[in-house]
């Protein structure tokens, strides 16, 4: 029983606010092959998850007894997507802490809610209008096609090959040593993705992954 209880909790995701970002998570999540556990306080939000999600069921997460009584605390990972109801957010991550909820993830909408979030036992403050605008900003202002930073501003991106590149091996386009960026892998419109070798060719059309800090990153790309 035990372990049964185990690989349930390991493999789903229960998430609380199934609004706008929560959904998507929920979305994603179960794209993933994962097992959506979700939990929201309105009728009809519960109603329109109903025939997609593995379970849904309506209740007021900010009262520890009702999470205590839907078993949260055997789940791993508990996802926080209320963001409007900066109350509901906070009083919801206190009532996981006080039963138990280790890994809570939890959406903020200013720096403040998410220093409240932090003081209140969230593990993890996701900002998800600030990093998409980021992003979104990356992308307008350079070369690149795809574009994720992490918060010690290690960055990795997609972008097309220098013109000086296309047609040579790795090795030989000097990739690293002109720029500083860490090519992880070739794909070919097409084909398989390819994980970068010394002897990879660099084909004309292909598409590299690259990596390093953001500074090095964006100077590679606007040579593209």
């Amino acid at each position: 029983m035990a372990d049964r209880t185990a690989t349930r909790a390991t493999r789903t995701i229960v998430i609380i606010g199934l609004g706008r970002f929560g959904g998507q998570v929920a979305d994603s999540m179960l794209r993933m092959g994962f097992d959506v556990l979700g939990v929201d306080s309105h009728a009809g939000v519960v109603q329109r998850w109903a025939d997609r999600l593995t379970y849904v069921v309506q209740a007021d997460s900010t009262d520890t007894e009702a999470l205590r009584q839907l078993g949260l605390h055997d789940f791993q990972r508990v996802v926080v997507g209320i963001g409007s109801d900066i109350e509901a957010s906070v009083l919801t991550v206190l009532s996981l802490t006080e039963i138990g909820v280790r890994d809570v993830w939890a959406k903020a909408v200013s720096g403040k809610h998410g220093k409240i979030l932090r003081s209140v036992g969230a593990a993890n403050v996701i900002f998800p209008e600030a990093a998409m605008g980021e992003r979104v900003a990356h992308l307008i202002t350079s070369k690149m096609l795809d574009f994720i930073e992490f918060d010690d501003g290690f960055s990795i991106a997609e972008t097309r090959i220098p013109a000086d590149a296309v047609g040579r091996r790795l090795a030989e386009a000097g990739i690293r040593s002109r720029y500083g960026v860490t090519v992880i892998g070739v794909k070919v419109p097409g084909e398989r993705f390819t994980y970068a070798r010394r002897e990879t060719e660099l084909p004309q059309g292909a598409l590299l992954i690259v990596s390093g800090t953001t500074e090095q990153v964006q100077r590679f790309a606007a040579n593209t």
